[in-house]
């Protein structure tokens, strides 16, 4: 596992890299089409997915008041996931290949593409595709357990981790690394991806910066990739 000052100032340099106008273009782009996307779709149908939500709930007299404002937050609670995973297929399939091409010709250039960039697209849309129903179903599936005290909190953290790691691994080393150097890495630094998975999690819960919250995860883990393909490859005496 990467050392925790390595890891903060690797965070850092994420942070610095995603100001950097020819990065910042792609930090943006996926985040306004996607919440565009599903802004559409909810126009048409919040209304009656809520309404179907209050015709069934048990007729409960504290319902009758409480009932609309829980179907409201429910059908927010719905639509969150969807726009998560939504930017996410856009940053992985689109917009991280070209920023990682841009990061590794700079501070990457010692490190040779031993992938194939067509596996690399399509292990890309299967991979993500997979995480993210994955994501989407557990998200759905306990969606009752963000009214237990704190789980508002808990839940949303856990998957986002979960489903940022999951992804963005997978595409931070598909164009230079081999299947076995890519599994080494996830067995070696599983808690550093957790980790990194994490970080933008949390950064999703602040304002503003949550707008960039999944573009800025996606170049994290390309330095945390790219490092560790580097140091396994000097381990083993393999030509970089």
């Amino acid at each position: 596992m990467m050392e925790t000052g390595r890891f903060l100032r690797t965070v850092l340099r994420a942070g610095r890299d995603l100001a950097r106008p020819e990065l910042l273009f792609q930090a943006i782009w996926p985040s306004l089409a996607a919440f565009l996307l599903w802004s559409v779709i909810a126009w048409f149908a919040w209304m009656p997915l809520a309404q179907t939500i209050v015709t069934e709930l048990p007729d409960w007299q504290w319902l009758n008041w409480l009932g609309p404002w829980l179907a409201h937050v429910a059908v927010f609670f719905v639509f969150a996931p969807l726009i998560y995973f939504t930017t996410l297929m856009f940053v992985a399939m689109f917009a991280l290949p070209r920023m990682m091409a841009i990061i590794a010709a700079r501070d990457y250039p010692d490190l040779s593409r031993q992938g194939s960039a067509a596996a690399a697209f399509w292990g890309s849309l299967g991979n993500t595709f997979v995480a993210g129903l994955i994501f989407v179903m557990g998200w759905l599936v306990t969606l009752p357990l963000l009214f237990v005290p704190g789980g508002l909190f808990v839940l949303p953290l856990f998957w986002s981790a979960w489903l940022n790691q999951r992804a963005f691994r997978f595409d931070a080393l598909a164009e230079h690394a081999r299947p076995k150097e890519r599994a080494a890495i996830v067995r070696r630094e599983r808690p550093t991806l957790y980790l990194g998975g994490f970080t933008g999690a949390l950064l999703a819960y602040v304002p503003v910066a949550n707008f960039f919250a999944l573009p800025y995860t996606a170049i994290l883990f390309v330095h945390l990739c790219l490092t560790a393909l580097r140091e396994l490859r000097q381990e083993n005496g393999i030509p970089l």
